[in-house]
């Protein structure tokens, strides 16, 4: 519950996800990855691929052009 208010606090969440988590295995870099094609639209090649070009959700998102 701590570090959940933290994280909200330091702007570290969006709605109600994670967006920028350490990209440290498998799994995290999965979920990123969904996370961005949900929001900008792109399957998930691109997307992935944005994810391990900007390091987080949310840059990704926010340096992306189409």
């Amino acid at each position: 519950m701590i570090s959940t208010a933290t994280m909200i606090q330091l702007g570290k969440v969006k709605g109600n996800k994670m967006v920028d988590m350490q990209l440290s295995n498998d799994k995290l870099v999965d979920r990123g990855t969904k996370m961005i094609m949900e929001e900008i639209a792109v399957d998930y090649e691109l997307a992935k691929k944005l994810l391990l070009q900007y390091g987080s959700v949310r840059n990704a998102v926010t340096n992306y052009k189409q």
